[in-house]
């Protein structure tokens, strides 16, 4: 009892901005499907305390004004999460939230328009490259899995030097696997920092966290391998709840 009382007791928060609009979708799985107390947060926040975890969700936030990510880095909220970070709490950052995270300095490289110049809005495959992280601990390692995609600036960018340095302190998490939807650096989909507590990634997961929502709904289950992003990070709560 005590240690289902901890494990329910973790909380998520989840960052909305001006143009967020995949923060409901986010909220409805944490708080429904995988079952933890998940709450909004607006971006003017200035203080954040008691969040076990935080999620930067996908959307146009501040509608990409100058560029995407770039406004919404310079949010107030924003100070707080480089603080989490700093002290090892799981920032997970989706799409847009990838771009926040990367306008924000706490990933590497740089997130530019589709090669099509063209947004793309379908499914797509990745292929887990890194299963260490705390958004992935629950993944074999090279599993593929169908996941969406939308995004008008998803093309991960990275020079000779800084990919060298990605693949060396194993930072790559995801990769496309069927083919390249944006024109990403090595097949890029999400990286993380090199302490593995901050992950972005361009896919949406919360998108395919529900069997409705999928693709291939012959399958015999209840959802799709996607919500593992999601239930990874809960089950590293679990235990850090139990440590």
């Amino acid at each position: 009892a005590n240690f289902y009382c901890k494990v329910m007791a973790a909380r998520i928060g989840i960052a909305v901005f001006p143009g967020s609009n995949c923060d409901r979708d986010v909220h409805y799985i944490l708080n429904n499907t995988i079952g933890v107390e998940a709450d909004f947060i607006w971006h003017t926040k200035h203080r954040i305390s008691d969040y076990d975890a935080m999620i930067i969700p996908g959307g146009f936030a501040f509608g990409d004004r100058l560029r995407p990510g770039i406004i919404a880095a310079h949010s107030p909220i924003m100070q707080e999460v480089k603080r989490m970070a700093k002290d090892g709490i799981p920032v997970l950052g989706i799409c847009n939230g990838f771009q926040i995270l990367v306008e924000s300095g706490l990933l590497p490289g740089a997130l530019m328009m589709n090669a099509s110049l063209r947004f793309v809005c379908r499914w797509t495959n990745v292929q887990v490259t890194n299963n260490k992280t705390l958004f992935t601990n629950q993944f074999a390692l090279k599993q593929t899995f169908g996941i969406p995609i939308a995004h008008g600036d998803g093309r991960y960018v990275a020079d000779s030097k800084m990919l060298k340095e990605l693949k060396k302190k194993n930072q790559i998490v995801l990769r496309y696997a069927s083919d390249n939807p944006n024109g990403s650096t090595d097949l890029i989909a999400a990286i993380c920092n090199e302490e593995g507590n901050v992950m972005g990634m361009m896919p949406h997961p919360e998108r395919a966290s529900e069997r409705i929502l999928t693709v291939d709904r012959s399958r015999n289950s209840t959802r799709s391998d996607a919500i593992t992003i999601f239930s990874s990070l809960v089950s590293n709560l679990k235990q850090k709840a139990i440590a």
